[in-house]
């Protein structure tokens, strides 16, 4: 018994070990009202495994009592889950799910489609690596398809899968989806996105989501699945060597130790290196880098972790910390686009309440030059 409970812990030493050294990616689904956002979710959910056996009954029950695919699974209801969204057949809040395969693991957000909605897919979309542009083959590409669209490109998501939808409801038309794709890739050159990966499928149906549908023989592309598990995101804050930690808190748990803590954006940093401190320009080296689990001899970009430094320096919530060689400019006018989703105008003179990291200032807007 001991050597088979050796084995069984040694199994899972062996998955625990493969699952923490998969890749993340993190992607959105964007686009209309009805396209099958949510419905494409619940879809990868229940086909990478990640639902209980407890979970299925509940939808089952769901999909009975609230469904909108006459009693069949409705696997929109697995991410919908607020009452008015059940109760309206729409998404209004950002829902985010975790799933796992074999080959990487994935962040989705699913945002809402509803032009009411739309800043709401901003902050769904400020993370993402890949965009996900469900179209309705019924309907076409249509104005909130071209509103999200040029949304990703301004945030600047690089990689964009078209997922030509809902295709069993036009009789798997190859005529369509060319029609459509064409439409699509006219329009994504006008506001720069150029990565475009076309999939047909039918989120609800299971068509091309993880295995090649009969009903498509025309089709020769890939599964979505398959293109999320290969596709190669590149990152920029990876491959920069250039040091970025904006400070979210300073660490004081007693009189003897003050450390600065945050996210690291951007670059690494060691023991010994030395860092400017903005805006005050203030410099030190780095002493040590303190973890929940211990010191780290190096640090990379996207860890959490509290930086010491050798010496004494006003440093407060807000400020960076950066490489001494290339730090980031530091001015008080700057010229931005920005995403405006206030019922309210945006006025050339009046003061607002501006967030940069963790950090929150006044800003004034000098002048608007231009207004799309």
């Amino acid at each position: 018994m001991a050597h088979v409970s050796d084995l069984i812990a040694e199994d899972i030493e062996l998955y625990l070990r493969t699952h923490e050294n998969k890749s993340l990616l993190r992607f959105i689904t964007c686009g209309s009202v009805d396209d099958g956002k949510s419905t494409l979710i619940g879809r990868l959910l229940y086909e990478s495994k990640m639902l209980f056996e407890d979970q299925l009954a509940q939808l089952e029950v769901d999909s009975k009592k609230v469904g909108t695919q006459a009693g069949d699974l409705d696997f929109a209801l697995l991410v919908d889950g607020l009452a008015a969204e059940r109760e309206q057949g729409i998404t209004i809040d950002v829902a985010y799910r975790f799933f796992s395969t074999d080959k990487r693991k994935f962040i989705v957000a699913d945002t809402p489609g509803h032009e009411q909605y739309t800043r709401n897919m901003i902050t769904g979309a400020s993370t993402a690596d890949v965009a996900i542009i469900l179209i309705d083959a019924r309907k076409g590409v249509l104005t909130q398809t071209r509103r999200h669209s040029y949304l990703v490109s301004l945030i600047g998501i690089r990689h964009v899968v078209l997922a030509i939808n809902k295709l069993d409801m036009v009789g798997y038309s190859e005529e369509i989806y060319n029609r459509i794709d064409n439409e699509y890739r006219i329009f994504a050159k006008e506001v720069g996105l150029q990565n475009i990966v076309t999939i047909l499928m039918s989120a609800l149906k299971g068509d091309n989501i993880t295995e090649l549908s009969t009903n498509t023989p025309w089709y020769h592309g890939e599964t979505l699945m398959g293109h999320l598990e290969n596709i190669q995101v590149e990152d920029v804050a990876e491959k920069s060597e250039v040091f970025r930690m904006p400070v979210q808190w300073v660490n004081r748990p007693n009189l003897d130790f003050r450390g600065y803590s945050g996210i690291v954006v951007r670059g690494s940093i060691k023991p010994g290196d030395p860092v400017q401190v903005l805006p005050s320009g203030r410099r030190s080296r780095v002493a040590r880098i303190v973890t929940s689990d211990g010191d780290l001899q190096q640090v990379i970009s996207g860890q959490s972790v509290t930086l010491t430094l050798t010496d004494e320096i006003d440093i407060s919530r807000g400020d960076i910390l950066a490489a001494v060689d290339s730090p980031p400019s530091v001015a008080d006018r700057f010229e931005a686009t920005v995403v405006w989703m206030s019922d309210e105008p945006m006025l050339s003179g009046k003061s607002y309440l501006m967030k940069i990291g963790a950090r929150t200032v006044m800003a004034n807007i000098l002048s608007l030059k231009y207004i799309g």
